[in-house]
């Protein structure tokens, strides 16, 4: 582990992993942190001139199950409770630290606790967190509205405030964002229910049809924007099946026609320019779908273009996250 002489200087960069892989119906996410870390995620990062502590994972045997009564169509409710609530903590306390914190999951509902901690920290500073979920999924179901009871499908909806999950975090201050502060960016399979929902919340949605009409480029500058108008700071939220299943087959919930190898790389090459992004889940990876690590190699490629890595040298902005 390397540690930097300025805890406020954006040099740094915690990995955390978070094996959590109950709130999907595959399992398998639970080897997500390792298959990342085999992939050469902190090499990468470290190429880039960060230095980067890495934290290993939590373990499920050190977290604690509170006993209340699980709201209904809510499967393995206490023992995601236990994750987030963790993961929340830690995640708190790696904002506060000033590096940038790196979820390494696991199953999307891993960011009802990291988003949640980092947004504490955040409003402790008086700065709104905007969250850019990318993701073939709106992750905005609650209890009432789900189909499947999965609660990876539910993350969206709890970071939001949404109802019917108000004691998953139990005592761990809860630190809800405001739709508005919610991008859903690649979306190409939705519940009725949870359209619905989106709808009436007016959460902003660039779902394939106008990602396909616009492109990338102007939707992701539309969220950076807002982002700086309001002098927030942005937690990008990664599924892999972002991507299209050609490039990334190793996820649970295949979708076609997801994001191309350029599209993706262009959002990330964005996000970094913006210089707004102080933090990040991977979520969903799942090595056992996997071929030959194409997924696993592929996510790390993105973390790169994410934090500067360049296909030819360029000015980098001066607002960017930039390493001495």
């Amino acid at each position: 582990m390397t540690a930097a002489s300025d805890p406020g200087s954006g040099k740094r960069i915690a990995l955390l992993g978070a094996p959590v892989e109950v709130g999907a119906s595959q399992r398998g996410t639970l080897m997500g942190p390792a298959a990342l870390r085999t992939a050469g995620l902190t090499p990468v990062l470290e190429s880039l001139g960060f230095a980067v502590e890495d934290h290993g994972d939590l373990s499920i045997a050190d977290l604690h199950q509170n006993d209340d009564v699980p709201p209904p169509n809510t499967k393995h409710y206490r023992e995601i409770g236990a994750w987030i609530r963790a993961l929340s903590a830690r995640a708190y306390r790696l904002a506060s630290s000033g590096a940038i914190p790196l979820f390494l999951g696991g199953d999307h509902s891993l960011s009802m606790g990291s988003v949640n901690g980092v947004a504490r920290h955040w409003r402790e500073q008086g700065r709104e967190l905007f969250v850019l979920w990318l993701d073939a999924h709106a992750d905005y179901n609650t209890p009432v509205t789900t189909i499947t009871g999965n609660m990876h499908g539910m993350s969206g909806a709890f970071l939001c405030g949404e109802p019917g999950l108000d004691q998953l975090l139990g005592d761990e201050p809860r630190a809800s964002i405001k739709p508005d502060q919610l991008d859903l960016f690649g979306v190409r399979s939705i519940d009725k229910l949870e359209k619905d929902l989106v709808r009436d919340r007016g959460i902003d949605i660039a779902d394939m049809r106008r990602i396909d009409e616009f492109g990338v480029g102007v939707l992701i500058r539309r969220v950076i924007d807002k982002v700086r108008a309001r002098n927030g700071v942005l937690h990008v939220s990664f599924d892999v099946d972002f991507l299209d299943p050609a490039l990334a087959p190793g996820v649970g919930t295949l979708v076609q026609g997801g994001a191309t190898y350029r599209e993706a790389h262009l959002v990330m090459e964005l996000l970094h320019d913006s210089g707004l992004v102080r933090s990040l889940d991977i979520a969903e990876l799942n090595p056992f779908l996997d071929e030959r690590g194409r997924t696993a190699r592929l996510a790390i490629e993105l973390v790169g273009s994410l934090f500067g890595q360049q296909i030819t040298d360029r000015p980098t902005p001066t607002n960017a996250i930039v390493p001495p």
